[in-house]
């Protein structure tokens, strides 16, 4: 079964087939294949994660809050999947934090967003660090631009909380984990399904994830 191409730019896929890529759009890349895996939830931190765990479909989207790709994901095409799939118990969605080097404040805002999280506020600092990306990205000012959306007493347990070295350990694990997968930029989203493992490298837009998504959700 293949999937043909929905646009310029998309190369035809296999569906339902070990250790598949999607390689999508201009800016894609392919990478090192990924062996078929179960999915298992152990270890996952709950706070980062949106839908029900018993979704037939999980999405790990490994992300840089400074990286401009992110941001066009995040914008663009998972608040329509959070819409239609997630909130619809048809995908559980897992953030994983993948700060480049490259970027300088990407650990402090994975900093302060995994603090933010432990607290049930993390769509909000999410929202509002893509959001104001560019802003954040010049002044370095990640603390103000998260107590844009939280109140003075919520600052003050996430300032508490973003130096403590569970935090960072977070952090690395993620990073450690998108390694297992041979994430080397971001964004990245490992779609499993079934006990497939489908990796998708780059910005996607949701015209050509949703019909991905249909037609898994739609396989024996």
């Amino acid at each position: 079964m293949s999937w043909q191409r929905i646009r310029a730019g998309v190369i035809a896929i296999g569906l339902l087939t070990a250790s598949t890529y999607l390689s999508l759009g201009d800016r894609s890349a392919l990478a090192s294949p990924v062996p078929p895996q179960t999915f298992n939830l152990q270890g996952v931190d709950l706070h980062q994660t949106r839908g029900s765990k018993t979704a037939p479909i999980v999405m790990e989207t490994f992300s840089d809050f400074q990286c401009p790709s992110c941001k066009v994901l995040y914008v663009g095409t998972f608040q329509k999947v959070n819409d239609n799939y997630v909130s619809t118990g048809k995908v559980f969605s897992i953030h994983r934090d993948f700060p480049l080097p490259m970027h300088a404040y990407s650990r402090i805002a994975a900093r302060y967003a995994r603090a933010a999280a432990q607290l049930g506020k993390f769509e909000q600092v999410e929202q509002v660090l893509f959001q104001n990306q560019e802003k954040w990205e010049q002044s370095g000012d990640v603390d103000g631009t998260v107590a844009s959306v939280l109140t003075p007493a919520l600052m003050t347990k996430v300032r508490a909380l973003v130096n403590n070295p569970s935090i960072d350990a977070a952090i690395e694990k993620d990073i450690a984990l998108g390694k297992t997968y041979n994430v080397n930029q971001t964004p990245t989203t490992v779609i499993h399904y079934k006990g497939q493992t489908y990796p998708v490298i780059g910005v996607v837009g949701y015209d050509v994830l949703r019909p991905f998504l249909d037609q898994l959700l739609s396989s024996k």
